[in-house]
């Protein structure tokens, strides 16, 4: 039986005034596989991770999740801008971690967990805060409750961002480039997270320069440059056997 594409990006193209950044993606993501996006610096990679969220508006193309736009609707043959009120609705099931926490420094780690499924998804509190005990455990925090986030590591502060998305209860989540901005020894742990978030099933699509997590976790490897998919395939494909140059350049810089 063929699998039914999760994401579906068609043609899609992004620009930031005369700078093109996306000039014709196409790709499609699985329900329950994971998506690893490498490529250099500028390539289009976090972009088009924000253009499926809607955090930024494609200027042509046609992007849907689950079988729906996320910030449009379509009337024939012509895609209208959805309200506000209307893409966050859509948007609830998609998760996305980035490279800073953005943890609220007010809030302790349980109030970060629980505002939005309480605000947006009006969960009751108490349910709220169940659930977001049982993702602290999941991601090996249930201590740091309390904690504030200026009290927490770079590697504690980012599972906890990854605990907030999905307290969600997302059906995709989005990486970008999640361990960037930690000190190298607290990298393993986030990626711990990732590879049995992976293990659970969850549809995820990962931008990231860790190439051993790509290369063990992912079902697909894209490699983006230029704002185009140069090339994707099986991870020992595309990271084992190259078929471009700019590829195989690309990979015997960083590996």
């Amino acid at each position: 039986m063929t699998p039914t594409p999760y994401v579906v990006a068609e043609a899609l193209y992004k620009s930031y005034g005369q700078v093109e950044v996306l000039t014709g993606v196409d790709l499609e993501v699985n329900a329950g596989e994971v998506v690893c996006i490498i490529g250099p610096s500028g390539s289009g990679k976090s972009t088009f991770l924000r253009c499926v969220n809607h955090l930024e508006q494609v200027n042509g193309g046609r992007l849907q999740v689950g079988g729906e736009y996320v910030g449009y609707r379509q009337n024939g043959r012509k895609l209208h801008e959805l309200s506000p009120r209307e893409t966050a609705r859509r948007r609830e099931d998609i998760g996305m971690v980035f490279q800073q926490f953005n943890l609220f420094p007010h809030m302790t780690v349980l109030q970060n967990i629980i505002e939005a499924p309480v605000r947006v998804r009006r969960i009751p509190r108490h349910e709220a805060v169940a659930t977001a005990r049982d993702l602290l455990a999941k991601v090996g925090l249930a201590d740091r409750e309390d904690a504030y986030p200026r009290q927490l590591s770079g590697g504690q502060a980012q599972r906890i961002a990854i605990a907030r998305a999905l307290a969600m209860k997302p059906k995709l989540m989005l990486f970008d480039e999640p361990t960037s901005a930690l000190d190298p020894e607290l990298v393993g742990e986030v990626l711990a997270v990732m590879k049995q978030l992976a293990l659970d099933g969850m549809t995820m699509i990962v931008v990231t320069h860790e190439l051993g997590f790509a290369r063990e976790v992912a079902d697909k490897v894209v490699f983006m440059d230029g704002g185009v998919i140069v090339e994707s395939g099986k991870p020992h494909q595309v990271l084992g056997n190259p078929q471009t140059e700019r590829c195989r350049s690309f990979l015997e810089k960083v590996l």
